[in-house]
Order: structure tokens, then sequence, then C-alpha cells
């Protein structure tokens, strides 16, 4: 019988009408339930009123979805940023100490577009605020009037780094292409992460946690976007459902030893 494990998804603040909400869309919960085979649990932005170590506890994986909110530019000692930009500094007080103590701990994480971010500020890297202002980079942002499939559509290629993560779930390739939704991108890596993979235009599209006990994979782009149609997206969270199986059944390993002891 398979062991079920538990993801726990990373949740936005928002507002529905006059009252605040913790939401996350139903794209980054169907590959964790349709494709891993597991429980999702999303998991409130509410910064520090919930106990880190009590929420890792709960879980056995750590899904760190996309959102149209920027990571709070202060926290990786940014310039203050551009009117209007849109901020959910409670998801920040969440996913940032959840992302270092998880990987410590040995608890698997995917991080997608700002969970991508999140891991690299989570690591002491910075962030360019508006990738397509930067010389020397392309605008890798979506057009937002055009329909969902021409926005999620194959944008730019990929050039994945031989040896790596992200490598083994491509199964050797080392050339593919994805979609492109984002206007943040990494600036300076975090110490200890591994590049992956990067655009045509060198911008850092994929990481990984070079001494992580577990599967620790950010992704630029979205895999979970129509992910039973993509080779790769498919790979991603096959390796990172058979990461959280393993972390549960050595949880209840450790359960059972404590019981017949």
């Amino acid at each position: 019988m398979q062991t079920e494990f538990v993801v726990g998804v990373i949740s936005d603040r928002t507002k529905i009408g006059h009252h605040w909400v913790h939401a996350t869309h139903d794209k980054y919960v169907a590959p964790v339930i349709d494709g891993m085979g597991a429980l999702a649990v999303l998991l409130p932005a509410c910064g520090g009123r919930q106990r880190v170590d009590a929420i890792l506890n709960c879980v056995d994986g750590l899904l760190l979805t996309g959102s149209y909110s920027n990571v709070e530019p202060h926290l990786y000692g940014g310039a203050p940023s551009a009117p209007g930009t849109l901020h959910d500094p409670q998801r920040d007080a969440t996913a940032l100490p959840l992302l270092r103590t998880a990987i410590e701990r040995g608890v698997p994480v995917l991080a997608i577009c700002r969970g991508f971010q999140e891991l690299n500020v989570a690591y002491g890297g910075t962030l360019h605020q508006a990738v397509h202002a930067v010389d020397g980079y392309a605008d890798h942002r979506e057009n937002r009037e055009a329909p969902l499939d021409v926005q999620y559509g194959p944008a730019h290629g990929l050039s994945i780094e031989p040896g790596g993560v992200l490598a083994a779930c491509a199964g050797g390739a080392l050339e593919t292409r994805v979609n492109s939704l984002h206007g943040q991108g990494i600036a300076q890596l975090g110490a200890g992460l591994r590049v992956e993979a990067r655009a045509p235009d060198g911008l850092i599209e994929a990481v990984s946690v070079a001494d992580a006990k577990a599967f620790a994979l950010g992704v630029q782009w979205h895999p979970e976007w129509q992910y039973a149609e993509n080779p790769l997206s498919q790979a991603i969270f096959a390796a990172f459902g058979a990461a959280c199986c393993a972390a549960r059944e050595a949880k209840d390993h450790v359960k059972e030893a404590c019981i017949t002891a």
C-alpha cells in the first residue's frame, strides 16, 4: 500500500470583498493531489502566529507557490518598490522562516516563481525588481491580456546545468523550453545555492540547495500549469513526491521504533 504523505502548500494573504483570506490557485493544488497522490494542506500566511516547528511537524513536504505579489525589498537590502507594487508581508513572514528550517530539517521543498525568489532571499540573495529594466536581460513578463494558454505557453529556451537536480529530472537533457510570467528575478545568488538552469539572456531560472538533506529545488517558471502534458513538469513533481514519500516513511519508522522501544 502506498504511503500517505502530506504536502503543505503556502497561501497568499489577500482580500475577497472586504475580508482578508488565505488562498492559493487550484493549479498548484492539482499536481499535489492528482499527480503526486498526496494530501494537500493549505498553510495560511500569518507570519509568526504559528510556530515553524509545529507546522513542519505536520507536513512531509513544502510547496512554495507563485503569486502576483513581490517579496518586500527591505528583506534583501533593495531599494523601495515602485509605486503600486503589490506586496504580501504576511506571506514573507511565513515563507522565509519556513524555508530555511524546512531545508535544515530535511523536509523536501519545491519553490515556484515567487517561491523561487523567496528561496534566494532566504539564503541571503538579492532580486532584480524589474528584470526588463536591467541592461542585458529580456522582458520575462507575460501579456496579461492574452488567453491563459498563450500566457503560459513556451516563451524561451532553458539551458540546464549538467549533474544537478534538474538535470536528473530532465533525464540528462540539457535544453528545453519553458513559460515565463515574472517581473522579478535573481540578482545575487544566495549563499549555498547551486545554479541549475539559465535563460538565454543568462538570468538564473532554477536553483537547488547544495547541502540539502532532501529534495530542495526552486524554479522561476510554472511547471504546475498543465503539468500532466509536460514531461519535465511531470518529472519535477514526481521527484518532489518521491522525496516527500521517503520523508514520511522515515518519520513513520522513527515513530514505530519509539513505540516498540
